[in-house]
C-alpha cells in the first residue's frame, strides 16, 4: 500500500516539475536578437581608430593578437555579453571596411564623454562623438536601414531586419572621461558640484532614446546602464592626482576620489529610478560594475590574480607601473635615453591593463557578474532570460 502511494506521489511531482520546467522555458525564451551600445573607451570595439587610424602595440595581445581598436589586452565587457547572447562582436558604426550591422552596432568611441565636448581632439584628448552624437547616429541608422528594406535593393547584406530594433539591447556604459577631464583642475569638490549635470544628460538621453519613435514605438524597451568605476584605483589616477598618504585606504586607492564617483554612482541611480516611474513599460537597469571592480582592485587574488592597482602595459616599474608622459605602446626620450611602454608578459594576473582600462581577465569577471545578474538593479539576469547565455 505504501509503495504505490509513494510512486503515485513521485509521479505526481514529476509531472508538476515537467510543467513548471516547460513553462520556464516558454516565460524565459531570449527575444534579443541585437545589441546596440553607445558609450567610451570601455565599450570602444573599433570606432575611435576606425575615424583616426593609428593604434599600434601591444593592443589585443591576449585574444586577437593584434592591435583591434580596443582598449584593452583583449575583450571587452561588450565582447562577452555578445558572446554570450550567441552574437558576433558588435561591429563599430565608423567603420566602413569588414562590419556587419545584422546583430547590432557599436557607437562607442575612445575618449568620448557624457557631455558635448567644449574643446577639439587635439587640444583636450576628448572625443567628437559625445553620447548625444552618437544617438544621432543611431537614429540615422535606423532611418537607413528602413529606407533600405522599403525599396527591396539587393544587396548590402551587413544590415538588420527593420524589425531587430524592437528585439535588442540598448547598453550605455559612459561618464569616465567626463569624471577624469575634469578632476584634476577643479578638484573633488568641484566635480561634484559639476556632476549632477553630467548625471542629468545621461537620464535624459534615456528618455530620448525610450521615447524615440523609431524604438520605442516597435517594443524597444530594454536598456543596460553601467555606473562609474573605481577610478581612484586606476594607476593613472593615483600618479597624475596630488595626494598624501591620508588621502589613501588600506588598499592603495585614493579615498577623495572615489568617494566623488559613490557620489556620481548614487546620483545616477537615482535618475534611473525616476526614469522608471515615468517609464513603465520600460526596463532600464542599473548594473553596479563598480562593485565588482572595486572588490578585484582589493583582493584581486580572491579572483587569481595576483596585481590590483599595477598597471599591466607601463612604464616605471614600482607600485603602479605607470608614467604620466609615456603611455602603453610608446616610446619616448626619458632623460638621455629611449624608453617604451611594453606589456607584461601575464595580463592574466592584473586587473588593469594600462593604467586606465581593465584587462580581459577582470573584463570576464565583470562580465559574469552582469549575466547572473548579482549586480543588476532591479534583478536582471541574462542567463536566466536567455537559456543558451
Amino acid at each position: 500500500m505504501y509503495s504505490v502511494l509513494n510512486r503515485r506521489v513521485s509521479f505526481s511531482l514529476l509531472i508538476v516539475i515537467i510543467v513548471m520546467f516547460s513553462s520556464y522555458k516558454a516565460d524565459s525564451k531570449c527575444e534579443f536578437k541585437a545589441v546596440f551600445n553607445f558609450g567610451d573607451s570601455n565599450s570602444d570595439t573599433g570606432g575611435f581608430w576606425a575615424a583616426f587610424p593609428a593604434q599600434s602595440g601591444p593592443w589585443g595581445m591576449t585574444y586577437f593578437k593584434k592591435p583591434v581598436g580596443r582598449a584593452s589586452d583583449g575583450r571587452l565587457i561588450i565582447d562577452f555579453l555578445a558572446e554570450s547572447l550567441g552574437m558576433p562582436f558588435l561591429s563599430p558604426y565608423l567603420q566602413s571596411i569588414g562590419s556587419d550591422f545584422r546583430h547590432g552596432a557599436n557607437f562607442a568611441t575612445l575618449a568620448s564623454t557624457v557631455l558635448l565636448p567644449n574643446t577639439s581632439l587635439f587640444v583636450s584628448g576628448i572625443s567628437p562623438f559625445s553620447l548625444a552624437i552618437q544617438l544621432n547616429q543611431m537614429k540615422d541608422f535606423k532611418v537607413r536601414v528602413d529606407e533600405f528594406h522599403s525599396s527591396q535593393q539587393p544587396g548590402l547584406h551587413i544590415l538588420p531586419p527593420s524589425n531587430i530594433f524592437g528585439k535588442s539591447l540598448y547598453t550605455f556604459y559612459i561618464g569616465q572621461n567626463d569624471f577624469t577631464s575634469n578632476l584634476a583642475s577643479i578638484g573633488v569638490d568641484g566635480v561634484k558640484q559639476y556632476l549632477p549635470q553630467v548625471i542629468g544628460q545621461i537620464a535624459g538621453t534615456i528618455k530620448v532614446v525610450l521615447w524615440m519613435k523609431e524604438i520605442y514605438g516597435i517594443g524597444g524597451r530594454t536598456f543596460l546602464v553601467l555606473n562609474l568605476a573605481p577610478v581612484g584605483c586606476y594607476p593613472a589616477i593615483l600618479t597624475g592626482y596630488p595626494h598624501t598618504m591620508s588621502d589613501l585606504d588600506k588598499f592603495g586607492c585614493l579615498i577623495p576620489v572615489n568617494n566623488a564617483v559613490k557620489y556620481y554612482n548614487m546620483l545616477l541611480d537615482k535618475a534611473l529610478s525616476e526614469t522608471r516611474t515615468v517609464l513603465k513599460n520600460a526596463t532600464v537597469i542599473y548594473l553596479d560594475t563598480h562593485k565588482i571592480l572595486l572588490d578585484l582592485f582589493q583582493h584581486p587574488k580572491s579572483y587569481g590574480m595576483k596585481y590590483g592597482i599595477k598597471a599591466c602595459c607601463g612604464y616605471g616599474g614600482r607600485s603602479y607601473n605607470f608614467n604620466q608622459k609615456l603611455f602603453c605602446g610608446t616610446t619616448k626620450i626619458i632623460g638621455n635615453s629611449s624608453a617604451t611602454a611594453k606589456a607584461c608578459r601575464d595580463p592574466k594576473n592584473y586587473v588593469s591593463w594600462d593604467g586606465i582600462h581593465a584587462t580581459e581577465a577582470a573584463n570576464r569577471r565583470i562580465s559574469t557578474a552582469i549575466l547572473d545578474g548579482s549586480i543588476s538593479y532591479p534583478p536582471f539576469a541574462l542567463n536566466h532570460l536567455c537559456p543558451s547565455v
